[in-house]
């Protein structure tokens, strides 16, 4: 009896601690009720690689904001520190060079053209130009270390904004500058079961069950809605009532097999 009630005890404390540490954030910042108000954001913009808009580019920001979608973009920083958008780490894909984006200056970056098109890589600042508040954005950060100057150095245009966005990134670091630096802005953290990614890591163990919600404490959580009923992402919406959103929905049926699930859907590939 008494080994039964110690389980018993082991198992109530463990599951205390792990309520705990995927508690998202409970009171919502009053920013979020404008960007409540659009359900929809276009993946990297309305984009087609094998057009003059392909991703990222501002020709695709520009057409989702004509068509009056939120828009998701990837933010990471130039060598010489310029907030661009592209979402890769290498050039490869995109560009057709061997190089890092950490690795050109803003320059030499706008020397380069988005695979097929006559686009450059857009910075930070001409994407808020061109938006210019009329639809929200989710600005992603892209963090290859420990270091959060690229959210450190956006921030800074973030504050000159006037239109509505939110911030998210798979690096935990990201979340937790903008929960201690900027806790009025509408957090995110990003997460997928990066096991069918043969993904393997501690940390990316801690990532896919939201086990740093307790140091972030994100506003939002963006999950893979190949990977909707991981526990830690409904018990977020569910118990916590958590915004949820959705990431890749690629066609109609999708988003009407996820509508139950998610809150916001980021979607490509059609218009929703």
């Amino acid at each position: 009896m008494f080994y039964l009630l110690l389980i018993l005890s082991i198992f109530i404390i463990l599951c205390f601690l792990y309520l705990a540490a995927i508690m998202p954030q409970l009171k919502k910042p009053d920013s979020l009720k404008i960007l409540s108000n659009h359900r929809y954001y276009a993946h990297r913009g309305l984009h087609d690689n094998k057009s003059d808009a392909p991703e990222n580019s501002l020709l695709a920001i520009q057409r989702a904001a004509d068509a009056g979608y939120g828009i998701e973009l990837d933010v990471q920083l130039s060598k010489d520190g310029i907030p661009v958008i592209f979402h890769d780490f290498t050039l490869k894909r995109i560009c057709r060079t061997n190089l890092r984006v950490s690795e050109l200056t803003l320059s030499e970056l706008k020397s380069l053209r988005l695979f097929s098109s006559d686009e450059t890589i857009p910075t930070l600042k001409q994407v808020l130009d061109v938006v210019d508040g009329r639809v929200p954005l989710i600005i992603e950060y892209k963090l290859e270390d420990f270091h959060c100057n690229v959210c450190k150095i956006s921030d800074t245009l973030l504050r000159e904004y006037n239109g509505p966005y939110c911030i998210e990134s798979f690096h935990p670091l990201a979340v937790y500058w903008y929960r201690k630096n900027r806790p009025q802005v509408v957090r995110g953290q990003l997460s997928s079961n990066f096991l069918r990614e043969g993904e393997l890591s501690p940390a990316l163990f801690f990532v896919r069950h939201l086990l740093f919600n307790f140091l972030t404490r994100p506003t939002f959580v963006a999950y893979n809605c190949i990977d909707k009923h991981s526990v830690s992402r409904r018990l977020c919406r569910r118990l916590y009532k958590n915004l949820s959103v959705a990431w890749t929905i690629h066609s109609e049926k999708e988003l009407a097999d996820n509508r139950s699930n998610f809150d916001w859907f980021i979607f490509e590939g059609f218009c929703p």
